[in-house]
């Protein structure tokens, strides 16, 4: 039996019904097309169409099928951030989300859904256009009022139900209002058909509209429903000369049922409106209910009501609810009528601000208790992220920096467990920006510290020293908490990154005197974490070791996963760097179930290519292979190109365990490139053994083949060594490098072309950095950081070899050479010379044969230092 391929499709609420010959027609044009966009009037069931044709779509896309719901998007410039949260990609920079998804779809055959797109039709036409250009098995279907307009799209504009007439009474239309209402429980619906049919008539068969009178029958007869929306269109035509007849219809329906509604009702729908996604009871108490017009102790029984007119759906089991955005949209501008969005905002605020801090001190890093308690906390503030999002945009919009920064704040710990800054970088700007002069100087300079947090992790270290100065200094003038360790974590990682050892040190000793004063067990363990990596840097190995156990000692007693599976994954380096592998696994091994508890999915990918690379070295190699392609799916699926290149890294130590250097060439290669591409330069002393020992065994010049060829593999081509589909072993390999197997040309040179993104070096060392308190000394664990052209470590010889004035190169070649001394990418240079990319990478792997070279960059130097310029005819 095929496997069901994955998926985000909510469960149907109800029996789908009519459409039978559309749902049929569209599975096929998905397939088919890579753009189908269902176009029609909001409410005539564009959603519930476009679900239905994806979930029987799901034996044909492999790599899933995935719904992307923008109606709650307000900002165009979210778009790309609500695709990347549902496929789990995570920014490794702020600001460059859309590499990562490239990353995770570029040879992804998926169907990505994307739900009311109207009010982002430019921005989603730039996207999908870019998308559809770069990633050639993945497909897109849309639902919107209004088409993309972009080549490639097919538009399929999706009409009403099926209404009743002479020769049809039993239309679509009607069998769906019939069956609704039914369930509803209402009584005589059989003995009404001519009113249905009137009824179904006067409302146009928009399911929306159908669904919304049906759940009124249990009060009202479908005759009596009929006759008050005659009445309600006339006057909703003539009140709104300038709405379009659509939005007229729509709105006719969703007017009709909210005059319905108990004064009470309608005074807690619009109330509703300020709430981005689900919330619960309380949370609808708390800022709905204002003690005088609606009192508390009233919010149970009117939500109820609302559930049972279809204006509120309850989620179930779950216990929360939320409204459908044509609702929450009404609602929303019914708010706005009575003068209540800025109260009603100020309070969701307020309300979201102490919730999110109840749930942060609930959990706090100052207290010792169980995990199971410390996480409940840290599962609701996870809930509630969507708000806090809309939130922190009321505050800088209403200029109320001390909720929004308090809000950050407490946010800040639910988004670094996780491992994602990249709202709260977004958060912390905004806010800054802000008039802060009334904001408490304790307050302010946390906030300074959480941005250099966010900022360090996307490598912005200039701009991130600056602000850790005086989030420090400033924070130093009060009453010591755990804020304060925390910025000094940061402050480490920052300084010892930059080469400021000194400088780092002094901050280590203040931290470790001021968290054991204070009993600070969480920010105790990150001083014991950076002692184990500068013990390890300077071959300390049993201090750094002692180190590693007095952290995890630290995180058992303070009862948290996070501290412990940081401890455990850096004892496991400790132990690999020691040769003791077995104790290097049980380290490794014991922190993967802590990373998947929190759902840190980046240290989780971390943690699975050190376990590959250790299984590897212990010979466990159906071992190794599973969780190196563990950590290369999860790298791929968060957009984590430093991971992958651990991943590759990994898959390259384990086709050397399996004898075959030639398949751990091509890996290590592939990993080079993909290094090389985010900005990061230079070759690991890992490597460097690697190809000593190729070189050695199979000759200089088909290491070198090897490694050009490599440089063009895929992610995609590693998953294939590891799911068996290409055997990583002599015959094997030599037809990956002779292309039979091995996917290159254009696709795979954009996979791998440079997008400027810094790497964190690791060198397989494990430096298992996570969102809390890294830290650890430049040039650490044998990282290979040497003077010379554009400061990198070439695999062989040096940068200047090759024969004077290129003797021997081609008019084009020598053309290209040129062009690598100015750092253009493979796609850029044949956008220059009007080539494709696979040209180029063929190019540039004959210059290397013929120079005896090993790197593009050392084709660079060496036309920079003999003056080859593009000659142009």
């Amino acid at each position: 039996m095929t496997p069901r391929a994955p998926h985000n499709l909510p469960v149907e609420p109800n029996r789908f019904i009519g459409r039978a010959r559309d749902v049929v027609e569209l599975g096929a044009l998905v397939r088919e097309e890579r753009l189908v966009t269902l176009s029609g009037v909001g409410g005539i069931g564009k959603t519930r169409l476009a679900l239905r044709v994806a979930e029987q779509a799901l034996p044909w896309f492999a790599d899933g099928v995935w719904l992307v719901e923008l109606a709650r998007v307000g900002s165009p410039a979210l778009v790309v951030s609500e695709i990347a949260g549902v496929l789990g990609v995570r920014d490794e920079i702020p600001g460059r989300l859309l590499d990562g998804l490239l990353v995770r779809l570029r040879d992804a055959g998926a169907l990505i859904v994307l739900d009311n797109c109207e009010h982002l039709v430019e921005s989603c036409a730039e996207l999908v256009s870019e998308l559809i250009a770069e990633c050639p098995e993945l497909r897109f279907l849309l639902t919107s009022r209004e088409p993309l307009r972009i080549q490639g799209e097919l538009i399929w504009r999706v009409p009403p139900l099926e209404l009743p007439d002479d020769h049809h009474p039993d239309a679509e239309s009607v069998l769906l209002f019939v069956e609704r209402a039914l369930a509803a429980g209402a009584r005589g619906v059989s003995e009404s058909m001519d009113d249905v049919v009137r009824l179904c008539r006067a409302l146009d068969g928009l399911p929306l509209a159908l669904e919304l009178a049906a759940a009124r029958t249990s009060l009202l007869s479908p005759g009596r429903i009929a006759d008050r929306l005659g009445d309600r269109f006339t006057l909703l035509t003539t009140g709104h000369r300038t709405a379009p007849d659509r939005q007229s219809t729509l709105l006719a329906t969703v007017e009709w049922s909210h005059d319905l509604l108990k004064p009470k009702e309608r005074v807690l729908l619009r109330r509703l409106a300020v709430f981005a996604g689900l919330f619960d009871l309380t949370l609808a108490e708390r800022v709905c209910a204002d003690g005088g017009i609606l009192r508390r102790g009233e919010v149970l029984d009117l939500l109820g009501g609302l559930v049972d007119k279809s204006l509120v759906l309850h989620q179930g089991a779950s216990g929360r609810y939320h409204l459908l955005e044509t609702i929450r949209q009404y609602a929303a501008d019914r708010l706005a009528e009575v003068g209540e969005v800025e109260r009603l905002r100020g309070r969701h605020l307020r309300v979201f601000c102490e919730e999110v801090e109840r749930c942060y001190e609930g959990g706090s890093l100052d207290r010792r208790m169980p995990w199971p308690e410390r996480f409940a906390y840290f599962s609701r503030g996870r809930e509630l992220l969507d708000d806090c999002g809309i939130a922190i945009e009321w505050a800088v919009r209403a200029r109320e920096p001390v909720l929004g920064l308090r809000l950050a704040r407490a946010a800040l710990a639910i988004l670094a467990v996780r491992g994602d800054l990249r709202e709260s970088v977004g958060w912390h700007e905004r806010l800054l920006a802000l008039d802060v002069s009334e904001v408490p100087a304790d307050l302010l300079a946390v906030a300074k510290g959480a941005l250099a947090y966010g900022l360090e992790l996307g490598d912005e270290l200039e701009r991130a020293q600056e602000l850790i100065v005086q989030g420090v200094a400033e924070q130093k003038r009060h009453p010591y908490t755990h804020w304060l360790g925390i910025t000094y974590g940061v402050a480490l990682t920052v300084f010892f990154r930059t080469g400021q050892t000194e400088r780092a040190t002094g901050y280590l000793e203040e931290l470790e005197a001021a968290a054991t004063a204070h009993d600070d067990l969480f920010n105790l363990a990150t001083v014991r974490i950076a002692q184990l990596n500068l013990a390890l840097f300077e071959g300390r190995l049993r201090q750094a070791r002692c180190r590693g156990e007095e952290a995890l000692a630290l995180g058992r007693a303070a009862g948290h996963h996070w501290t412990q599976a940081r401890a455990l994954t850096h004892l496991g380096a400790v132990a690999e760097a020691a040769g003791d592998l077995e104790a290097a696994m049980s380290h490794h091994c014991a922190a993967l179930p802590l990373l998947e508890g929190m759902d840190n999915r980046v240290e989780l990918a971390r943690c699975h290519a050190q376990v590959g690379r250790v299984a590897a070295g212990l010979g466990d190699h159906a071992a190794a292979r599973r969780h190196v392609s563990a950590s290369l799916e999860l790298s791929t699926q968060t957009g984590q190109r430093r991971g992958i290149v651990r991943a590759l890294m990994a898959l390259s130590a384990l086709a050397q365990a399996w004898g075959d250097l030639e398949g751990a060439v091509l890996a290590a290669a592939a990993a080079g490139a993909l290094r090389e591409s985010i900005g990061q330069f230079g070759t690991p002393g890992r490597v460097q053994e690697l190809l000593a020992l190729a070189r050695e065994r199979l000759g200089e010049g088909r290491v070198r083949l090897l490694w050009a060829r490599g440089a063009e593999w895929t992610p995609e081509a590693a998953r294939r060594v590891l799911d068996g589909e290409i055997q990583p072993t002599g015959q094997a390999a030599g037809r990956v490098l002779d292309g039979e197997n091995q996917p290159t040309g254009e696709a795979a040179v954009r996979a791998l072309d440079g997008q400027g993104w810094p790497f964190e070096e690791t060198d397989g060392q494990a430096w298992p950095s996570g969102a809390d308190g890294r830290a650890w000394p430049s040039g650490a664990a044998g990282r290979a950081w040497p003077s010379g052209a554009a400061g990198r470590a070439w695999p062989s010889g040096a940068a200047g070899r090759g024969p004077e004035g290129g003797a021997g190169l081609t008019a084009r070649e020598r053309e290209i050479a040129a062009l690598l001394t100015r750092g253009l990418t493979n796609r850029a240079i044949a956008g220059e010379l009007v080539i494709s990319p696979a040209t180029v990478a063929r190019h540039i792997a004959n210059i290397m044969d013929k120079l005896g070279f090993d790197a593009r960059s050392q084709i660079a130097v060496w036309a920079a230092e003999r003056g080859i310029d593009v000659q142009r005819t």
